[in-house]
C-alpha cells in the first residue's frame, strides 16, 4: 500500500467514524427523526451524498461503532498468548476496551437508549447481534476447542462479556459506582463471574 493510499483510507476511516458520532449526537438531541440524512451530512461538513457513500440508513450510521468493534475484538483475541486462559484474555480485552478514550461511555450509553426507543434499531440490533455474537464465538471457540454450533460454552461466553461490560458502565454512569472508575468494575465484574458469581456475605 502506498503511503497516499493509505492516507485516503484513514480520510475515509475518519469521514466514516465522523459521521456515527454526529447520526448518535443529532439523534440523542433532537429524536431519531430529526437525525435526517441531510442533517448527519451538515453536521459534519459533507454532502449528503457522501453520507450515503458510506452508509444506506442513519440507523446504520449510529450502530457502526458497536458493529465495527466486534473484528478489532476477534484480532485481539487471537493476538493473545495462546496459553492464557480465556477468561483472563477476555478480560484484558474488556479493561481495554473501556479504557480507551475512543470509547466514550456517555455515546455507548446514548446507542443504548436510542435502541430502546426505535423499533427500526432495536431490529437491525437484533441482526447484528447476531452477527456479533458468532464472530466473537468463533474466536472463543478456537481458544477452547470448543464448536460455536453445538457448544453452549463459547456462545455462552461471548453473550456473558458483552453483559459484563454493559452493567458495568451502566453502574458508572448511574453516578452510584463508589468512586471506581469503569475499568475497575469490569475488572470486578470478571472476577465475580470467575469465581461463579458467588452471594455476597456467603462462603
Amino acid at each position: 500500500m502506498t503511503s497516499s493510499t493509505g492516507l485516503r483510507e484513514r480520510k475515509k476511516a475518519a469521514t466514516k467514524e465522523a459521521l456515527s458520532k454526529a447520526a448518535i449526537k443529532l439523534a440523542s438531541a433532537n429524536g431519531l427523526a430529526a437525525a435526517t440524512a441531510d442533517a448527519i451530512a451538515a453536521e459534519v461538513g459533507v454532502s449528503t451524498r457522501t453520507f450515503h457513500n458510506y452508509f444506506p440508513s442513519k440507523e446504520d450510521a449510529i450502530l457502526y461503532g458497536a458493529e465495527s468493534s466486534v473484528d478489532v475484538w476477534v484480532a485481539a483475541l487471537r493476538a493473545r498468548p495462546a496459553d492464557e486462559p480465556i477468561w483472563e484474555s477476555l478480560q484484558n480485552l474488556a479493561v481495554a476496551y473501556v479504557s480507551d478514550p475512543a470509547n466514550d461511555p456517555h455515546e455507548m450509553s446514548a446507542v443504548s437508549r436510542l435502541i430502546e426507543e426505535s423499533p427500526a434499531l432495536m431490529a437491525k440490533t437484533h441482526r447484528m447481534h447476531e452477527n456479533i455474537g458468532r464472530h466473537l464465538g468463533v474466536a472463543i471457540a478456537e481458544r477452547t476447542g470448543t464448536d460455536v454450533d453445538s457448544d453452549l460454552y463459547p456462545n455462552l461466553l461471548q453473550m456473558v462479556v458483552g453483559c459484563a461490560i454493559k452493567t458495568s458502565l451502566e453502574l458508572w454512569l448511574s453516578g452510584n459506582a463508589a468512586g471506581r472508575a469503569p475499568h475497575e468494575l469490569v475488572s470486578e465484574a470478571f472476577d465475580l463471574l470467575r469465581r461463579g458469581l458467588p452471594q455476597p456475605g456467603c462462603n
